[in-house]
């Protein structure tokens, strides 16, 4: 099958499929260079542009990396492992002084453009949050990136007159994160729900994950609660399927 209306003609999909199983069987290992738009358009006779997306596809899935003024290389990446509920253990993250996510498996996310505004919340939010009308949220946005690729856009809702004049509205919460500053002020989260959903980007989504347009992505909503089943957080994590593994531990025991 090609991308392209002329019968018999190569499309970026047919080129993306031979260089990912090229990726797969090893014969381009991690760190090897990949064939750049001239190689590919000489190589498999088409024109620039369908070489560009079949770099793209490639791209998008978080097989191959360019690297300014070097090329374009398999990249050599560990998925993250999220591990659940392990991560979210007080314990063996915020209750220890570190952030939620140094408990996850592989390559550590370093966290950029984080945003702290005070808005009114949306109307799920504020019934998620059992907030009265008018009612104001303090709203965390940040971004997660490894290897200078995005994997993670995170937004946190909390009840603005519950956390006001904590470091929670600051853009640098303190060791410990947001968890750990809720505990300190009497509203420690004890349990948690997550639900997860996997969909389509959403355009600004897809231009900050920077993911082509057929990537999906994993959308987990996770609301925070007290010992007294106080909702005090509703977090979402907008995650770049092709970065993570998502791991969950249970046993059989009530």
């Amino acid at each position: 099958m090609t991308d392209n209306a002329q019968s018999g003609r190569v499309g970026y999909r047919d080129i993306a499929d031979d260089l990912r199983r090229k990726i797969d069987s090893g014969e381009l290992p991690p760190g090897s260079r990949v064939p750049g738009e001239n190689d590919i358009t000489s190589r498999y006779g088409v024109a620039p542009l369908t070489a560009r997306h079949a770099l793209d596809v490639l791209k998008s899935e978080g097989l191959i990396v360019a690297k300014r003024g070097s090329g374009t290389f398999v990249r050599e990446f560990k998925p993250i492992r999220r591990v659940s509920p392990d991560r979210l253990k007080a314990t063996a993250s915020w209750g220890a002084g570190r952030p939620i996510w140094t408990t996850d498996v592989g390559t550590r996310p370093r966290t950029e453009s984080v945003f702290v505004e005070v808005e009114q919340p949306s109307a799920p939010v504020a019934q998620v949050l059992r907030l009265d009308d008018g009612a104001r949220v303090v709203v965390r946005r940040r971004t997660y990136v490894v290897d200078d690729k995005p994997v993670q856009l995170a937004t946190s809702y909390y009840p603005e007159a519950l956390v006001a004049g904590s470091a929670i509205t600051e853009i640098d919460t303190g060791e410990g994160g947001a968890y750990a500053r809720l505990r300190e002020l009497g509203h420690e989260p004890v349990r948690f729900r997550e639900e997860l959903r996997i969909r389509m980007p959403r355009e600004a989504e897809r231009e900050a994950l920077e993911l082509t347009q057929d990537m999906p992505i994993v959308l987990i909503t996770r609301t925070a609660y007290t010992i007294d089943d106080q909702p005090v957080e509703v977090s979402e994590m907008v995650l770049d399927s092709a970065a993570y593994v998502l791991e969950y531990k249970f046993t059989s025991q009530d």
